[in-house]
């Protein structure tokens, strides 16, 4: 079987489990009130989900860097297709350091935060909360980018002249 067909299937079942698990927390026991707040009954599910998601793409990631060094050993990639492969490797892990930074400067000096029903969360936590909020918020932007400048081609076609 073709890379592309099960890159496709596996795609295509990770938009069905995402979309059966929404589905089943929007629809299953969502209205749930517990005082003042509402408190769906399958947010479990949800953060398990994501949970997994992370996993999985961490060991795929791990697993395509050993793969990709094997089957590269020696041959520059970028003198066959074009794209610099090892710079934007780089600056892919420099801006996810910068991001991180970032936020962590944003997040200096937060305070305590007490939830409605008395939980407090440490000033610490709140900070971390902020450091990965605005890491997500910079690496999104520049995912969105990344994706309309790889769909432009511009990088490719360097490598057919």
């Amino acid at each position: 079987m073709k890379i592309e067909k099960i890159s496709n299937r596996v795609l295509l079942a990770c938009v069905a489990l995402i979309v059966v698990c929404f589905a089943a927390f929007f629809c299953i026991g969502y209205d749930n009130p517990v005082g003042d707040n509402n408190e769906p009954k399958l947010t479990n599910i949800i953060m398990w989900l994501m949970y997994a998601l992370i996993l999985v793409t961490a060991g795929l990631v791990v697993w395509s860097a050993i793969r990709g060094m094997q089957n590269s050993k020696g041959v520059d990639p970028a003198a066959i297709t074009g794209v610099p492969a090892g710079k934007i490797t780089l600056f892919t892990a420099g801006l996810t350091i910068v991001s991180l930074i970032l936020g962590w400067i944003c997040g200096i000096g937060e305070k305590e935060f007490t939830a409605s029903d008395g939980t407090v969360t440490s000033a610490g936590w709140v900070t971390v909360v902020d450091v990965f909020m605005v890491s997500m918020g910079i690496l999104l932007v520049a995912a969105a980018i990344a994706v309309a400048v790889s769909m432009t081609g511009i990088f490719t076609k360097s490598a057919s002249k």
